[in-house]
């Protein structure tokens, strides 16, 4: 016997929603690498980054890194949204830690403008996020635990002219940054 939606209680019917299994829309350019994670009875190992024989990042041509850097997250926190007009940045989170990325092209004459995106780093998984210059970007601690990233650059940071943009931290809407429920 299979049910419809008139053999739900008048109280659910309008509640009821299909979840959406289409994928969710991609920025252009931004590039999510699964990296190799070995793990074994000792713990597990990942090979963060590679450099070609020119020194550029393997798996993103023509990146080549110049400053890598650490920022921790405390429970609960949302930095966000950065952005770079020079700037290209590659992220790490550790598999034992949790981060929600938020992203948001602001580039005008990308095909993918103002789309936005939303997943999840860490978590288990090992693997880094590519996210060219003009793409905004962020993060939020929805943890209990304060959570790491590292991130590769290709430019040098410069306190003198820093290439550090800021926009508001709801730029891609107050519910953007809330924990998914149900």
């Amino acid at each position: 016997m299979t049910l419809s939606l008139e053999d739900l209680g008048p109280e659910f019917r309008d509640k009821v929603t299909t979840q959406q299994y289409d994928p969710a829309p991609r920025i252009d350019g931004v590039r999510l690498i699964d990296l190799r994670l070995m793990s074994d009875d000792g713990g597990s190992f990942a090979e963060l980054i590679r450099l070609d024989e020119e020194g550029n990042l393997e798996g993103v041509p023509g990146f080549k890194v110049r400053q890598s850097s650490y920022s921790l997250m405390l429970p609960g926190v949302i930095k966000a949204f950065h952005l770079h007009y020079n700037q290209e940045d590659v992220w790490f989170v550790p598999p034992t830690d949790r981060i929600v990325v938020g992203l948001l092209d602001a580039r005008k004459d990308s095909p993918s403008y103002d789309v936005r995106m939303r997943l999840m780093m860490g978590g288990g998984k090992a693997q880094l996020l590519y996210i060219p210059r003009g793409v905004a970007h962020g993060g939020a601690n929805l943890t209990t635990q304060p959570a790491v990233i590292f991130y590769y650059v290709n430019q040098h940071f410069s306190l003198s002219d820093p290439d550090e943009r800021r926009l508001p931290w709801d730029a891609a809407g107050k519910d953007f940054w809330e924990m998914t429920r149900g």
